[in-house]
């Protein structure tokens, strides 16, 4: 091969690169209890952002962003009956039509409100599909066919022409080495250490004693009791504690915070 040859060569890998979409867009796992903000966090991501709702009442918050048009909520998948689980399959097939019709591509920002109820209704389902409706899972035949429905789908949505952004709760455990408590992402199995790998962002929602009360901030960097890591912030762009709002962290990494036009 002439040098010539290896300069186009790297030219062409260096547009492939350019005209990829996906090193502009942004995904991000984002982890907090019950009460931290994670649906409110929603808000401030690129519109208009459409949220699938597993969780009851979980948008109840953003009323008035949805009013405005900015958000787009399904909330019908909040809604499930674990003797005749419809929920994940309903999902599925909606998910999946308008993957098909390029509605996506029209969305600023998809939301899956939370991975914790998600990942419910796809057991129930499981053990629909094995006549064991309303019962508790077997450990050996239910959570691995969970694990690999939940990595499909994941990958599926992080393919997306749009932000995705996949909130989940909190579990709290002792680590066996030096006793301490500490948070990780709450999820079946080793998911809780191979799924965030498969996110550029993980941010979590911590809690801050202030004057005014508690207020939650958005941790940016692992402090060894709650996990965190972030791309964006290569050489100190972002702090570890930044204030929860998506756009002013896309706004510090140098990313676009433009909005598509709402659907309204």
């Amino acid at each position: 091969m002439t040098d010539e040859q290896i300069l186009t060569e790297a030219r062409h890998v260096r547009e492939l690169y350019n005209n990829d979409d996906k090193q502009k867009s942004f995904n991000a796992l984002v982890l907090g209890e019950t009460g931290s903000g994670k649906s409110f966090l929603l808000r401030t991501a690129r519109k208009p952002v459409h949220i699938d709702s597993f969780d009851p009442g979980g948008t109840k918050c953003l009323q008035d962003y949805i009013n405005k048009g900015e958000i787009i909520a399904d909330t019908r998948f909040e809604s499930e009956d674990r003797l005749n689980p419809s929920m994940y399959q309903l999902w599925k097939t909606e998910f999946e039509r308008r993957r098909k019709m390029g509605y996506f591509d029209a969305i600023g920002t998809y939301a899956i409100d939370s991975s914790t109820s998600w990942a419910e209704v796809i057991m129930n389902r499981l053990l629909q599909k094995a006549g064991l409706a309303g019962q508790a899972p077997r450990f050996t035949k239910d959570y691995t066919p969970q694990k690999i429905e939940i990595y499909n789908m994941l990958a599926l949505c992080l393919d997306l022409s749009c932000d995705f952004i996949l909130t989940a709760h909190l579990e709290q455990f002792e680590d066996a080495v030096d006793k301490t408590i500490r948070y990780r992402y709450m999820v079946t199995g080793k998911g809780a250490i191979i799924i965030p790998t498969k996110f550029d962002e993980i941010y979590c929602l911590v809690p801050k004693e202030t004057s005014d009360g508690v207020a939650y901030r958005l941790l940016t960097k692992n402090t060894g009791t709650y996990t965190a890591c972030s791309r964006l912030a290569k050489g100190g762009l972002l702090e570890t504690y930044e204030k929860p709002d998506i756009k002013e962290i896309l706004r510090k990494a140098g990313m676009d915070t433009s909005d598509k036009p709402l659907l309204t």
